[in-house]
């Protein structure tokens, strides 16, 4: 089960047993739509593709040290490629 959609899209869902479904406080089961849960999209996904691409933040300190202008504008662009590969969704 995908529980973070289930939590996303149910909120008086507490707890969620893969083989039993999901449950609220009461421990009275909430149906839960499948095709909906399948196709619900975490808002947050870009934070999490993002934060793999960045390039290493040591390269940006590298380059404020040594005041090297050259080095610092990479690391800019670099981030801003990766911000553009993965846009933050204009509903967040």
């Amino acid at each position: 089960m995908k529980h973070e959609a289930i939590y996303a899209l149910y909120p008086n869902v507490v707890t969620i047993d893969d083989k039993e479904g999901a449950f609220d406080k009461d421990g009275n089961k909430v149906i839960v739509d499948k095709i909906l849960v399948d196709s619900w999209k975490d808002p947050n996904e870009y934070k999490n593709l993002r934060s793999q691409e960045y390039p290493d933040f040591r390269d940006y300190l590298d380059a404020i040290v040594k005041g090297d202008q050259t080095q610092l504008q990479a690391y800019i662009d670099a981030c801003n490629a990766v911000k553009q590969k993965y846009p933050k969704p204009s509903n967040t």
